[in-house]
């Protein structure tokens, strides 16, 4: 599969050309596949491979220790994620072999944490963290942000929309770097048909990926286990394959991947798809993944909706009504079981108790 590579010096060129040439590249590359390879992002390998050593320091400690930052009442979005608590909207309800740990790399408005206090929370640290833990955590982030937002400019050229039409939506938005380490599976449960992570779209606007590591039964990096593990995206339908096609998320040499998420799909009316991936676990036991994502995201108080450029009636018919991207979030993380069911009834008007305790002053009143 000729998934194309984007420069991002191309990108931030003088050249007109070479801008209009890797435009068309992320056009293709997003209209096709969902995803696309880039090279020239910003990332420094030794500084993300410093990282993952600091992050399996962190997950190998005790539950016990980790416990105090698994913060269900911020729904998980910021701190550690344990084991089994996240589930794919399409996974039939198995969760995620998997323990994470969220912070947001960069600040945000100073009204948004009222309005959704769940999705702004503080960065959650451990008092003792590995060196090197919370500052790899946030470059990296960073780093993937600042790509993101060039390849967000870009796709909004190669739609012949204003170079700001996406990025300006994202402005001190909820966005979030996350950790991942893909938990090993015992001898019992190889070839099972258990999956480290199940198919899923993002719910998010991008999704920036730099690139992971295997760690052996010893838990040393070491090369893939065998053909089958790692993370698989499947590609958009077409009249020959209506069910798309599984291709192995492996990027370039020096590349990093980014993918579509839901809330861009939803901007470009379908020109773009949210990419279906899967993270497929090895057929040895003993073996785990480490890995990391950054998540881009609509600001909360944007309306997620066609824009008018790609509002076809196809479009509208497809992704009506509008809604509140914070509504939006919150329907999601109670879908994949971050945050709770009840999170729910915070949507709509939720003062109705208030009458309630007028009319009982009245019948009160009405009996004295």
């Amino acid at each position: 599969m000729n998934i194309p590579t984007v420069d991002l010096n191309d990108l931030s060129s003088s050249d007109p050309s070479r801008v209009a040439q890797g435009a068309e590249a992320l056009r293709q590359a997003f209209g096709t596949f969902g995803l696309v390879y880039v090279q020239n992002h910003g990332v420094d390998a030794q500084a993300l491979s410093r990282f993952y050593d600091a992050f399996g320091d962190f997950v190998a400690r005790p539950v016990e220790q980790k416990r105090p930052y698994g913060r269900a009442d911020l729904w998980y979005q910021r701190g550690w994620t344990p084991p089994n608590t996240e589930v794919a909207v399409a996974g039939n309800g198995q969760p995620d072999f998997k323990e994470c740990y969220f912070a947001a790399p960069l600040p945000t408005d100073d009204l948004s944490p009222l309005e959704f206090p769940q999705l702004y929370p503080e960065n959650l640290w451990p008092e003792d963290a590995p060196p090197y833990f919370k500052e790899g955590l946030l470059t990296m982030g960073r780093a993937l942000h600042d790509a993101g937002l060039a390849l967000l400019s870009a796709a909004a050229i190669a739609l012949g929309l204003d170079k700001a039409a996406f990025t300006s939506l994202c402005e001190r938005a909820p966005h979030v770097t996350r950790a991942l380490q893909y938990l090993p599976l015992d001898a019992s449960q190889v070839n099972t048909g258990i999956l480290w992570g199940e198919e899923h779209t993002d719910f998010n606007l991008l999704t920036l990926l730099p690139g992971g590591r295997f760690l052996d039964p010893e838990g040393r990096p070491a090369s893939q286990p065998d053909s089958k593990s790692g993370l698989y995206l499947r590609t958009r339908a077409t009249p020959d394959e209506p069910n798309g096609r599984l291709v192995r998320g492996s990027a370039p040499p020096g590349c990093i991947v980014a993918q579509v998420g839901q809330q861009l799909e939803i901007l470009t009316g379908g020109t773009f798809l949210a990419t279906p991936h899967v993270i497929t676990a090895p057929g040895v036991p003993g073996w785990q993944r480490q890995s990391a994502a950054h998540f881009m995201h609509v600001h909360t108080s944007s309306v997620l909706f066609p824009l008018p450029k790609l509002r076809t009636p196809a479009a509208i018919q497809s992704y009506a009504p509008p809604v509140l991207a914070g509504t939006y979030d919150i329907k999601t993380l109670v879908d994949i079981g971050l945050a709770p069911s009840s999170a729910l009834d915070q949507l709509g008007y939720r003062h109705y108790d208030r009458l309630n305790r007028m009319r009982t002053d009245d019948a009160s009143v009405a009996t004295s």
